[in-house]
C-alpha cells in the first residue's frame, strides 16, 4: 500500500478520535445545581434545552425522510443514464451511484452528529457561564470541534475508501474514468447540502422574523423572552441552519474540490501513474487535520480577554501551520507533470495552494470589515436609522454591493495566478487550499449557534444578568466569525465551481474532440450564459418568498397566542412553543422543493436539450452572477444585523431608532442566512451534476440542436 494511502487513513482516524474526545469533554459536564439540588432556574434550564433539542432533531429526521426519497430517485437516474461506451467492462453508472449514496449518507450523518452535540453543548455552555466566560467559551468551542473534526474525518475516510475500491476492482481502467465515477461522492454531499441549506434557512428565518416582528416591534419585549411563543423555534432554527446547513455546505466544497482535482489530475500521465502524486488533493485535507488539532491548543480565553481575537487567531494559526506543512508534503509527494501542453513543477502546485489559502483569509477579513459594527460601514448603516427603516435598508443594500468588489478582485487574482502556474489543476488546488483549514473553520462556525442558543436558554431560564452578559460576549464574537465563515464559504464555492467546470470541459473534450474551444459569441453559448446568469436571481426569489410565506404564518400564530392565551404578556400564561416549531418545520419542508428542483433539473435539461456548449455557458453565467449576488446578500444581511446590535449596545432599545434597525435586521435575515449562503450550493451543485453526467451529455445531449 502506498505511503499516501496509509497517511490519509491514519489522519482521518485521528480526526474521528479527536471528535470523540471533544464529545466526551462536552457530555460529561453536569447540568443543574450542586449535589443534584436543582433550583427553579435549573429546572427551566433543563426543560428549555430539552425542547430545543427535541425540535431540532425532529426537524432533522423529517428533513432526512424527504432527502432519502430524492437520494433514491437520483440513484436510479445515475445508474441508468451513465454508461461509458469506451469502457464496456466498467459499469460507470453503478460505481457513480455507489459514490453518490456514500457522499449523501456521510453528509447526513455529519449533520446528525453536529446537531446532536450542538443541542447538548448549548445548555452546558449556559451552565458553564454561571462560573466564568473562559469555561463557557471552552464548552462552546469543544462543541463546535466535534462537528469540525468529525465531518472532515468522515469525508477523507469515505473518499479514500472509495478510491481504493474503485482502483482495486478495475486496475485496467484509465484513472480519469474511475475518478469521474468518484465525483459522485461530491454530488451526494452537495445534494444533501442543497436541502439542508435551503430547508434550514427557511426554517430559521421564518421563526426569527416571526419572533422579531411581533415580539420586538409590536410588543416591545426583549429577544429570547420566554413570553414569545416563537423563541423555541428561533433557537431550534439556529442549529438547523448554521449547524446542519453550514456543515453540509463545506462538506460539499471539500468533496467537490477534491473530486475536481482528481479528475483533472488523472488526465496527466505522470499523475495517473503515480498514486502518491494523484492523491495529493486528498493529502491537503488530510494534513489539514493535525494542523487544526495543534491550533486548538491555543484556544484559550482569560477573564477579560478578547473572545473574538482568540477565534480569529485560530484561523491565522491554522493557516500558517498548513502553509508550512504543505511545503514539505508537496516536495515529498508531488511530481513534475504536463497538462494541456504545459509543464508544471511541484512548487507551481504549492504556490497555487498558498494563493488559495491566504486569499480565503483576506476575503474573510474584508467580510468582517463590512459586517462588524467595530468599523465605519456598519456604523453608517446604524446612523441611517435616524431617518427611519427605509434609509437603513437603502444604506444596507449599498453596503452589500460595495462589499463585493475586493473579494471578487481577490478571486480574480487567485484564479488567474493559479491558472498561470498550473492550469485548471492549479485552480482546483487553490480551492482546496482555501478550505484546507476546514476543521477549524467549521469549529468556529458551529461555536456561533451554540453560544447564541446558550444566551437564549440563559434568558428564558432567568439565570441572571451576569450569565447573560457572558453569553452575549460569546455570541457577539460568534457573529463576527460567522461573517468571516460566510466569506470563506462563498470564496471556496466560487473556486470549487470553477474547478468542477474545468473538469467538466476536460472530460467533455476527452470524450468528443469536436467540442474544441467554447466561443463566447456562439449563440448557444451566449444563450446559456444569459440563462445561467438569471438562475441565482430566480433561486433567491424562490427562497426569499418562501421565508416570507412561512414568516406570515408564524406572525399570525404568535399574534393569536398573545390575544387568546390569558396572562401571556404578563408572564403568568404559558405559550404553545410546539405549534410554532411545527409551523416552521412544515413550511421549510414544503418550500425547499421548488428551489431544489430548479438547481437539479436546470443542468440536466439544458445539457440534454441543447448540448455541452450551451451547458458550459449556463455554468459560467451562474458562477459569475452567483458569486457577486451571494457576497452582496450575505454582507447586507450581516450589516443590518450588526447595526441593530450596535444600537442596542448604546442602550437605545425600544426607541424609534432601534425599531428602524429591527426592521432592517428582519429584512436582512433571509439575505444572510437563506438566499445568500444557498447560492453557494447552487453554483457548485450544477457544476458537479454536469461533471457526473458528462458522458450522457456527450452521447445523448443536444437533442434540439442536432
Amino acid at each position: 500500500m502506498e505511503v499516501s494511502v496509509i497517511i490519509i487513513i491514519a489522519m482521518s482516524i485521528l480526526s474521528l478520535i479527536t471528535a470523540a474526545v471533544f464529545t466526551s469533554k462536552v457530555v460529561t459536564i453536569k447540568v443543574g445545581g450542586v449535589d443534584g439540588k436543582d433550583t427553579p432556574q435549573d429546572e427551566k434550564l433543563k426543560t428549555i434545552s430539552a425542547a430545543i433539542a427535541e425540535g431540532a432533531m425532529a426537524f432533522l429526521m423529517r428533513e432526512y425522510k424527504v432527502i432519502s426519497i430524492f437520494i433514491a430517485v437520483m440513484t436510479v437516474v445515475i445508474f441508468f443514464l451513465l454508461d461509458n461506451p469506451k469502457t464496456p467492462d466498467f459499469n460507470e453508472g453503478l460505481f457513480t451511484a455507489i459514490a453518490f449514496i456514500s457522499g449523501a449518507i456521510i453528509s447526513c450523518f455529519s449533520g446528525f452528529i453536529g446537531m446532536r452535540i450542538a443541542t447538548m453543548g448549548n445548555v452546558r455552555t449556559a451552565q458553564a457561564a454561571k462560573e466564568s466566560i473562559s469555561k463557557a467559551f471552552r464548552v462552546a468551542f469543544d462543541s463546535g470541534a466535534v462537528m469540525g473534526f468529525g465531518l472532515i474525518g468522515m469525508a477523507v475516510l469515505g473518499l479514500i475508501a472509495l478510491f481504493l475500491i474503485f482502483t482495486g476492482s478495475y486496475p485496467g481502467v484509465e484513472k480519469h474514468v474511475l475518478m469521474e465515477a468518484l465525483a459522485g461522492f461530491g454530488l451526494g454531499g452537495s445534494s444533501v447540502a442543497l436541502f439542508a441549506r435551503v430547508g434550514g434557512g427557511i426554517y430559521t428565518k421564518a421563526a426569527d422574523v416571526g419572533a422579531d416582528l411581533v415580539g420586538k416591534v409590536e410588543k416591545g419585549i426583549p429577544e429570547d423572552d420566554p413570553r414569545n411563543p416563537a423563541t423555541i423555534a428561533d433557537n431550534v432554527g439556529d442549529n438547523v441552519g448554521d449547524i446542519a446547513g453550514m456543515g453540509a455546505d463545506l462538506f460539499g466544497s471539500a468533496a467537490e474540490a477534491t473530486c475536481a482535482a482528481l479528475v483533472i489530475g488523472a488526465t496527466a500521465t505522470a499523475l495517473s501513474g503515480n498514486t502518491d502524486a494523484l492523491l495529493y488533493p486528498v493529502l491537503i485535507s488530510a494534513f489539514g487535520i493535525p494542523a487544526c488539532l495543534l491550533t486548538t491548543f491555543f484556544a484559550r480565553v482569560k477573564e477579560g480577554g478578547s473572545v473574538e481575537g482568540t477565534l480569529k487567531g485560530q484561523l491565522w494559526i491554522s493557516t500558517v501551520i498548513v502553509a508550512a506543512v504543505m511545503y514539505f508534503v508537496t516536495t515529498r509527494f508531488m511530481v513534475p507533470f504536463e497538462i494541456a501542453g504545459k509543464q508544471i513543477t511541484p512548487m507551481d502546485v504549492y504556490y497555487c495552494l498558498v494563493l488559495g489559502l491566504f486569499s480565503g483569509m483576506f476575503i474573510g477579513m474584508i467580510t468582517e470589515y463590512f459586517t462588524s459594527h467595530s468599523y465605519k460601514p456598519v456604523r453608517e448603516v446604524a446612523d441611517a436609522c435616524n431617518t427611519g427603516a427605509a434609509t437603513n435598508i437603502i444604506y444596507g443594500l449599498a453596503l452589500g454591493y460595495k462589499s463585493s468588489v475586493v473579494p471578487v478582485v481577490l478571486l480574480v487574482i487567485t484564479i488567474v495566478g493559479s491558472s498561470m502556474l498550473a492550469g485548471m489543476y492549479g485552480i482546483a488546488i487553490a480551492a482546496l487550499g482555501m478550505i484546507s483549514t476546514i476543521a477549524i473553520g467549521l469549529t468556529i462556525d458551529a461555536y456561533g449557534p451554540v453560544s447564541d442558543n446558550a444566551g437564549g436558554i440563559a434568558e428564558m431560564a432567568e439565570l441572571g444578568k451576569d450569565v447573560r452578559d457572558r453569553t452575549d460576549t460569546l455570541d457577539a464574537a460568534g457573529n463576527t466569525t460567522a461573517a468571516v465563515g460566510k466569506g470563506f464559504a462563498i470564496g471556496s464555492a466560487a473556486l470549487t465551481s470553477l474547478a468542477l467546470f474545468a473538469a467538466f470541459i476536460t472530460r467533455s473534450r476527452l470524450q468528443d474532440s469536436s467540442i474544441g474551444t467554447i466561443e463566447l459569441l456562439d449563440p448557444l453559448v451566449f444563450g446559456g450564459l444569459l440563462f445561467g446568469a438569471m438562475l441565482p436571481f430566480i433561486f433567491s426569489a424562490f427562497t426569499m418568498k418562501s421565508v416570507g410565506d412561512a414568516a406570515k404564518d408564524m406572525v399570525e400564530e404568535v399574534r393569536r397566542q398573545f390575544k387568546t392565551i390569558p396572562g401571556l404578556m404578563e408572564g403568568t400564561g404559558k405559550p404553545d412553543y410546539k405549534k410554532c416549531v411545527d409551523i416552521s418545520t412544515t413550511a421549510a419542508l414544503r418550500e425547499m422543493i421548488p428551489p431544489g428542483l430548479l438547481v437539479i433539473l436546470s443542468p440536466l435539461l439544458v445539457g440534454w436539450l441543447f448540448g455541452i456548449k450551451c451547458l458550459a455557458g449556463m455554468l459560467a453565467g451562474a458562477l459569475v452572477s452567483g458569486v457577486v449576488l451571494a457576497i452582496s446578500s450575505a454582507n447586507s444581511g450581516g450589516a443590518w444585523d450588526n447595526a441593530k446590535k450596535y444600537i442596542e449596545a448604546a442602550g437605545k432599545k425600544g426607541t424609534d431608532l432601534h425599531k428602524a434597525a429591527v426592521v432592517g435586521d428582519t429584512v436582512g435575515d433571509p439575505f444572510k442566512d437563506t438566499s445568500g449562503p444557498a447560492i453557494n450550493i447552487l453554483i457548485k451543485l450544477m457544476a458537479i451534476i454536469s461533471l457526473v453526467f458528462v458522458e450522457f451529455f456527450v452521447t445523448h445531449g443536444g437533442l434540439l440542436t442536432k
